[in-house]
This record gives structure tokens, sequence and C-alpha cells, in this order.
């Protein structure tokens, strides 16, 4: 199993969850820090992975629900970390850009 991140995740996570990517993944962190996740942010975690699975392997089943049938059990506290960081990777990516054109704009 392994999960990618690009600039279509979030439009990828909207369209199937019909959620806001960035919003979810912000309430994961405090929780996730406090090993205290309840009944939503276990939903949001799946939903996230399953997207970002999906994005990794097209060839998994596009029934989110048929996707984690496969698995007996994870452990939810090591992968979340994961995929966080692999997120966290994929925005710094993306701010990178807009910051070299701030500096350029400003010249």
């Amino acid at each position: 199993m392994g999960f990618k991140a690009t600039a279509s995740t979030t439009k990828r996570y909207r369209e199937k969850f019909n959620r806001d990517l960035f919003k979810d993944i912000a309430s994961l962190i405090p929780k996730m820090n406090e090993n205290n996740l309840g009944a939503e942010e276990l939903e949001i975690f799946m939903n996230v992975a399953y997207i970002m699975a999906f994005q990794y392997d097209p060839t998994i089943p596009s029934d989110p629900d048929e996707w984690l049938d496969q698995f007996e059990m994870f452990d939810i506290y090591m992968i979340l970390p994961q995929i966080i960081e692999l997120w966290g990777l994929n925005t710094e990516q993306i701010e990178k850009p807009k910051k070299k054109v701030e500096a350029q704009s400003g010249q």
C-alpha cells in the first residue's frame, strides 16, 4: 500500500467526499498529536487515506468501503503521520512557487 498527493488531491477529495481537504487535515493534526481520534476524525483519516491510495494506485476499488474491506486492521497512528507528512510536502511544493513569484514581483 502506498500513498500519493498531487495538485489534484484536493479536487478529488472534494468530488468524492464533498469536503474540504485542507480543513479536514488541519482538524486531524491536533487530535493526532493528542492521540485522541474520535469517530469523525477516523472517518476523515479513512477518506484522506483512500484518496491518496487511489492516486498512488488507480486500480484499487472505486468504492472506499471496498478498499477498506481489504484490510483486517492497520495502525492509524503509524499511517496518519505519514499521510500528514506527505500532505505537508505537497503543500510546501505548492507554496514555493508563490513565494518566488511574490519575491520577483517585489523587485
